[in-house]
C-alpha cells in the first residue's frame, strides 16, 4: 500500500475516535465479512484474533487491507513477543500487511500470572508508536488491560487497577484505551471521566446498548469475536435443522444471493 495513502488512513481512524459520535466497530475475521463489513456502512475494520501465530495473523490482516478502502485495525493479542525490539518488530510488519491501527493486549497467557508488568508493557507502547513514526504511518493503538475480563485480583481493587494500568499506557502513546468485561454504566462513567482519554468498551450481553455508551462518553465500542461466535451459532442450527430433516427451506431464508457473495470476494 502507498505509504502516504496508509498515513492518511491512520489519521483517519485517529480522528474517528475522537466523537462526537461513538466509533462502532464490527470485528470481522477474513475479507468476505470484512468487505461486508464495510459495505454495510462502518467507517473503519477492526479484526479479531483467535490464538494464531504472527505471520497467520499478518496474512489475513494484508488479505483484508487490501480488500476493503476504509482503515483496517489489527487485534495483535500481546504483540507477539516478549521485547520493546519485538514490539517494534511487528510495528512494522504490520504496517507493511497494510493495517493502520492495533489493539494490544497485557496477557501473555490465560491467568493473572502472564500479565505484563506496567513498565514493561509501557516500554512495548513507546516501541511501537516510536517504530510505525519512524516508517511513516503512525499506528493508532488500543492499550487493554484484562483486569476485569480475567479477573485478576480482588473486585473492589480492579478499578483503581484498571484506571492505573490505562492511565501509563496512555501515558505511554495509546491512542486508545480499553477494559473490555467492564458493564456497569456507573463504573464505565467514571473511568471515562477519570481517563480524559478514548475509550472502548466491548460490547457484551447484559452491557450497555450503543446508545447507552454513547452517552456514558465512550469513543469505541467493539463486538470481539461475538460477529464470528453469533455466525457459527446461526450455521449450526440451521446445519442440526437440516440433519434433523426439519425446517430445512429455513436455510434460504437468510442465504446471501450468489451475486453478492461474488461481489463481496471480488469476482463481479
Amino acid at each position: 500500500m502507498d505509504q502516504k495513502v496508509q498515513a492518511q488512513k491512520a489519521a483517519v481512524l485517529k480522528k474517528l475516535h475522537q466523537g462526537p459520535k461513538i466509533l462502532v466497530l464490527a470485528n470481522a475475521w477474513d475479507v468476505i465479512s470484512a468487505r461486508m463489513v464495510e459495505q454495510i456502512g462502518f467507517p473503519a475494520v477492526a479484526t479479531d484474533g483467535q490464538r494464531v501465530s504472527r505471520d497467520e495473523m499478518l496474512g489475513v490482516v494484508g488479505r483484508i487491507a487490501r480488500a476493503v478502502k476504509v482503515p483496517v485495525t489489527a487485534d495483535m493479542e500481546a504483540g507477539y513477543g516478549t521485547t520493546p525490539a519485538q514490539m517494534a518488530e511487528t510495528a512494522r510488519a504490520l504496517i507493511d500487511a497494510g493495517a493502520v491501527g492495533l489493539n494490544l493486549e497485557d496477557m501473555t497467557g490465560d491467568d493473572e500470572s502472564s500479565q505484563v508488568e506496567i513498565a514493561l508493557q509501557v516500554e512495548k507502547i513507546e516501541a511501537i508508536q516510536e517504530a510505525s513514526a519512524a516508517a511513516g504511518v503512525p499506528l493508532v493503538l488500543n492499550a487493554r488491560t484484562d483486569i476485569y475480563l480475567t479477573p485478576i485480583g480482588p473486585p473492589e481493587t480492579r478499578f483503581e487497577r484498571t484506571l492505573e494500568r490505562l492511565g501509563a499506557y496512555r501515558k505511554a502513546g495509546a491512542d486508545c484505551v480499553f477494559a473490555p468485561a467492564l458493564k456497569e454504566p456507573e463504573t464505565i462513567a467514571r473511568l471515562v471521566a477519570a481517563m480524559k482519554a478514548p475509550l472502548n468498551i466491548l460490547m457484551m450481553p447484559g452491557g450497555p446498548s450503543l446508545d447507552e455508551l454513547e452517552r456514558l462518553g465512550v469513543a469505541r465500542a467493539s463486538i470481539g469475536s461475538g460477529l464470528m461466535r453469533a455466525t457459527l451459532g446461526r450455521a449450526r442450527s440451521l446445519a442440526r435443522a437440516m440433519f434433523e430433516r426439519r425446517d430445512d427451506q429455513a436455510l434460504f431464508a437468510e442465504a446471501v444471493p450468489y451475486a453478492e457473495v461474488n461481489r463481496l470476494l471480488g469476482r463481479a
